[in-house]
């Protein structure tokens, strides 16, 4: 199945049922007098998945038209959906949507393909401080707010914030955006002394200053790198439009001083600093910038090797 394409922005959350639920709709999907599942639960949820990969993999146009209405997330009018309805991947009454097991399937072959793992609601209740924040990277307002509420269901508010606020320098950037918010907004009266008490720490200070608005805090020279590969690579982990991760760094500036802007990168040392280097070799219009960003590589390259 290795067709799809692998550079999926990423997706927002699913609701799915549990073990039991999704193990019934096996039970009675129309295909399953074929097959004859039997077991646990369990058992009959990977006996059903490995045989929709057999069938998935034999028809290409099949796995595209599953993965089309999972992205899509909207009904389908018109020809049943034949085998992915015998499948039990697609409700029987039209307008056609997929069911819990179509969303189910849907979601693991995304996940073997482009190692993206879908969210389920509900699912980060008992996650760290980390894993939540990088489950919550792709939730829309309203789910992220559901989904934090019931990781904080059985936590001191003060205890979460702390915990959130302690792993902010250590993951990723998009993960990092997401931990400012909710500690800015999401958490209130208990999350913002906790994002206050991080604005001196270097780099994830300037960060978190760029981010709140707090002009008190401007980065030191050394720290404006960081600071923008930070914000640059946020844009580029969800699947931004390369014309927004440029801008966010050119910020309206002319060619030649966007030149200047790349050349500092390299000597900011986060770890991003390549992959946001690349979006201005391989897509800036403007060729000075281009020569730049290659030339930042090169030294960022060097300076790495000069570390050991």
């Amino acid at each position: 199945m290795s067709s799809y394409d692998d550079t999926l922005p990423l997706q927002p959350p699913i609701r799915l049922p549990g073990e039991a639920t999704l193990a019934a709709a096996v039970r009675t999907a129309p295909l399953a007098d074929e097959l004859k599942p039997e077991g646990d639960d369990a058992e009959v949820l990977a006996v059903w998945a490995e045989h929709c990969r057999v069938r998935l993999a034999e028809d290409e146009g099949l796995l595209l038209e599953l993965i089309r209405m999972f992205l899509s997330r909207e009904p389908v009018k018109g020809e049943r959906p034949g085998t992915l309805t015998d499948l039990g991947l697609v409700r029987q009454a039209e307008p056609y949507t997929l069911s819990w097991l179509g969303l189910w399937v849907a979601r693991q072959i995304i996940a073997e393909t482009t190692g993206q793992d879908i969210p389920v609601m509900g699912s980060l209740a008992d996650a760290d401080a980390a894993a939540l924040l990088h489950g919550l990277r792709s939730y829309p307002e309203g789910e992220r707010g559901e989904e934090l509420a019931g990781w904080l269901k059985d936590r001191d508010a003060a205890a979460a914030a702390a915990e959130i606020a302690s792993v902010l320098g250590t993951v990723s950037p998009l993960s990092r955006a997401v931990g400012v918010e909710v500690l800015s907004t999401g958490l209130g009266d208990e999350g913002r002394p906790a994002l206050a008490r991080l604005l001196e720490e270097p780099k994830l200070g300037a960060v978190i200053a760029a981010r709140t608005g707090r002009e008190e805090r401007q980065p030191a020279p050394e720290e404006i790198a960081w600071v923008l590969v930070d914000m640059a690579a946020a844009l580029l982990e969800f699947g931004g439009e390369t014309g927004e991760v440029i801008e966010s760094i050119a910020m309206g500036m002319e060619a030649e001083e966007q030149a200047g802007t790349i050349a500092i990168l390299a000597f900011g040392d986060h770890p991003w600093t390549g992959q946001v280097l690349r979006v201005f070799i391989e897509h800036h219009p403007d060729e000075r910038v281009a020569a730049a960003a290659r030339k930042a590589l090169r030294r960022l390259h060097g300076l790495a090797d000069a570390r050991g």
